[in-house]
């Protein structure tokens, strides 16, 4: 199932997604999506609502240097010196699809980073990394936005990738554990500039260091992990500069892309 949050005229509801293309159409749960959801029987094409981000996390665990050729153009040095880390977004970054990533100022570098995203699905702690999928409600996009000049200059990545908008989020959650072949998912930035689009992240899951199953053992021995927090997995290399007026768009087979517009905060 793919499950995603819209804004409606009835307000804001999680739906179930079904069909394709122009037939899209979105199909109201009864209340959360964690257990087994239950529809209302109410139903919005996806061109009469608007997809938000489909969970508000209650924290965004992010890893770091989790790509060998991300810490090599990022750090200048090789991952056998600089190894996977964690750190977090705090709730308030989190946008959806569509939404505008805000730049303020005083962030003068900053790139954006897609990344495959694990969202929780119920509390859990310590997990085994062989039972990683009872952990698991689903996948997601979530692009992990970073300032690199406050990066370097902070010292610690807080600020540089915490900053309001900078983690935009969907476009919805696919609960098929099994549909992904994570080992060799791929992962690909198209970044829109002066009319222009490119392609610049261009890789695979299979470049992880730390594996799905690696990660959500990690994770969770340092963090209880609740309902709807999101991990996201990290970036592989070809993360580049966006300025506003730009639009990336990040796409990974099975959920779909995340598309934002970028602007002056």
């Amino acid at each position: 199932m793919r499950i995603a949050r819209i804004a409606t005229v009835e307000g804001m509801i999680f739906c179930s997604v079904e069909g394709e293309g122009d037939d899209i159409v979105c199909r109201q749960i009864d209340g959360h999506p964690f257990g087994e959801p239950t529809l209302t029987g109410k139903e919005w094409p996806l061109a009469d609502v608007r997809l938000l981000a489909p969970i508000l996390a209650p924290k965004v665990v992010a890893v770091g240097r989790n790509y060998a050729d991300h810490v090599a153009e990022v750090f200048k040095k090789g991952s056998e010196h600089l190894p996977p880390t964690i750190f977090l977004k705090p709730p308030t970054a989190i946008t959806g699809p569509g939404s505008p990533i805000r730049i303020p100022d005083f962030a003068t570098n900053v790139e954006f980073e897609g990344e495959l995203a694990i969202v929780i699905g119920r509390p859990v702690k310590n997990v085994a990394a062989e039972n990683w999928r009872d952990a698991v409600l689903g996948y997601t996009i979530v692009n992990d936005v970073s300032s690199r000049d406050l990066q370097f200059s902070d010292g610690q990545w807080a600020r540089a990738k915490g900053l309001d908008t900078f983690c935009p989020m969907g476009p919805w959650i696919e609960t098929n554990v099994d549909a992904l072949d994570l080992e060799g998912l791929p992962i690909r930035a198209h970044l829109t500039h002066d009319g222009t689009t490119t392609v610049k992240q261009d890789s695979n899951s299979n470049q992880m260091i730390k594996s799905v199953p690696e990660i959500i053992e990690w994770v969770s021995q340092a963090f209880t992990l609740l309902p709807g927090d999101v991990i996201s997995t990290g970036s592989p290399a070809g993360t580049a500069q966006m300025v506003p007026g730009d639009e990336i768009e990040i796409e990974i087979p099975g959920l779909g892309s995340l598309k934002n517009p970028v602007v002056k905060a």
